[in-house]
């Protein structure tokens, strides 16, 4: 009996300890895996780094690049396309103008009425419709011949107050978002169709042209004033409210920058200097790039995969399109390597892109103390279910690495527009203030993403000059913009009648 309860007491033994090895084998394989999960977070934030003497440095090669692209076509990243504006709105304009906003598969139409000095936007409307897929690839006159029937029906439904007299023609801003040669205020040859468009017979025509046909063959009486991009219009658009707009940066699904340059400072112009002395460029920034950018394996892997590999690295960086992709290429590396979801890697987490922007923003924002919202987010959008609190905190620092290296860039790109300009040093007198025109749903809702890039570039110029930089959000660009752009370059100007 003795001898059978010893048996037993030592076999009890036996499995209680080898119970015990068990659980200390996985403690054990569980923090060595959450070791390598963080060790791959401290590398991706190391890599990411973007100390104030980096950026400056990013800033420096954004001026070269800026010279460079001024002083011949092609001769830097940067396009530094010639706008052919030259004279931005005043707040004075008066009069009911037009803006059509062609930029993807919906366009809008809209009326927008100047109230004259002081007077402000007095009342604005617009219809939006979408495109058939079948016109995104067919002929020039069918697309164009679409768009201005539409034209027609707005106008046709428009209150009498709208009319104009006998002998005007109404005035039309027009907004179009894909690769143009610019060759006046109102002209424009389309390099090249990109979002799903594919119109072989428009390529090398004028835009304008083709739509100023179309409205001839819809009985629509318009003239296309002003042929702008959503940045350019963004830029019109600040400077209508605020005098010391010089600068527009669009931070949204895609990334640009607009400034106001001195003609003589653009050697590869060679027209009549203007009035004003003075033309907009259209950066093109987002194809920026320099040795001084820190760009990691997911930054390359992601450039690789893309339609586009070797261009827009700045865009890819920096703007609403990818940076969910980047927070997801390294949520990745953690799955495979660190096992963090479990021993099987999810498959939604392999598929691209499924991590948009605005779910990224929405688990950097969580403020709960479970961070419920991350927890949500990975449920529904990755599949991942039983997250821990442990695990939701280093997507909410990854979402912090990810973020706060796009807005850092971004700002010292503003510095570096701000250097071209010579607003980045004192003046005597003190220094002369610069309103910078912001637009786009990541500056728009990013919350941390914009007070980061704010704060960053506050820092960048000094207590002194900081106060001499103002954000402000421009709405609307590439509607309200284009229809102040209409009004800006009117050929009624002189005419007050």
């Amino acid at each position: 009996m003795k001898k059978a309860t010893v048996r037993a007491a030592v076999v009890g033994a036996a499995t209680v300890c080898a119970v015990a090895a068990l659980i200390v084998t996985h403690r054990t394989r569980k923090s060595s895996k959450w070791a390598r999960a963080m060790a791959i977070l401290r590398e991706f934030e190391e890599k990411c780094g973007t100390p104030d003497a980096k950026l400056k440095q990013v800033a420096d090669a954004m001026t070269v690049e800026m010279h460079a692209g001024l002083a011949s076509e092609g001769g830097s990243k940067l396009k530094m396309l010639i706008t052919y504006v030259d004279n931005l709105p005043t707040g004075d304009e008066a009069g009911v103008f037009y803006a059509l906003d062609l930029g993807g598969t919906n366009f809008r139409v809209l009326r927008v009425q100047l109230g004259g000095k002081d007077g402000g936007i007095v009342h604005q409307e617009f219809a939006e419709a979408s495109i058939p897929p079948n016109l995104m690839v067919g002929t020039s006159e069918a697309l164009f011949d679409y768009i201005a029937a539409e034209l027609a029906k707005f106008v046709a439904e428009e209150e009498e107050k709208f009319q104009k007299p006998p002998g005007k023609q109404r005035e039309l801003g027009f907004t179009f978002s894909f690769p143009v040669m610019q060759t006046s205020i109102n002209s424009g040859t389309i390099m090249r169709w990109t979002k799903g468009f594919s119109i072989d017979d428009a390529v090398g025509q004028d835009v304008v042209g083709e739509l100023t046909k179309a409205m001839k063959r819809k009985g629509v009486d318009m003239r296309v004033s002003a042929l702008v991009n959503d940045t350019v219009g963004t830029l019109a658009g600040g400077k209508y409210t605020h005098n010391d707009v010089a600068v527009a940066v669009i931070l949204g699904t895609g990334t640009n920058a607009a400034y106001v340059e001195r003609v003589q400072a653009i050697p590869k112009w060679h027209g009549p200097v203007p009035k004003s002395g003075e033309m907009v460029i259209n950066m093109e920034w987002g194809n920026f790039r320099s040795s001084h950018l820190p760009l990691t394996q997911y930054d390359h892997a992601l450039d690789t995969n893309s339609l586009n590999p070797g261009d827009q690295i700045f865009e890819k960086m920096t703007s609403g399109m990818y940076l969910g992709e980047i927070l997801r290429r390294v949520l990745l590396r953690v799955a495979e390597e660190a096992g963090i979801f479990g021993d099987e890697v999810p498959p939604k987490l392999k598929s691209p892109f499924v991590l948009r922007t605005p779910d990224m923003s929405a688990m950097h924002h969580d403020t709960s103390s479970d961070l419920r919202v991350v927890g949500d987010k990975l449920k529904d959008i990755l599949e991942i279910s039983n997250t821990s609190l442990k695990t939701r905190r280093l997507v909410v620092e990854l979402c912090n690495i990810v973020a706060t290296r796009g807005a850092r860039l971004a700002a010292a790109g503003v510095l570096g527009i701000l250097k071209k300009m010579g607003r980045d040093t004192p003046r005597q007198g003190g220094p002369e203030k610069t309103v910078v025109a912001m637009d786009g749903g990541l500056y728009e809702h990013y919350t941390e993403y914009r007070t980061c890039l704010e704060n960053t570039l506050k820092e960048l110029l000094g207590d002194e000059l900081a106060t001499s930089i103002v954000f402000e959000h421009s709405n609307d660009g590439s509607g309200i913009g284009a229809a102040l752009l209409a009004a800006s370059n009117s050929m009624y100007l002189e005419d007050k009648s």
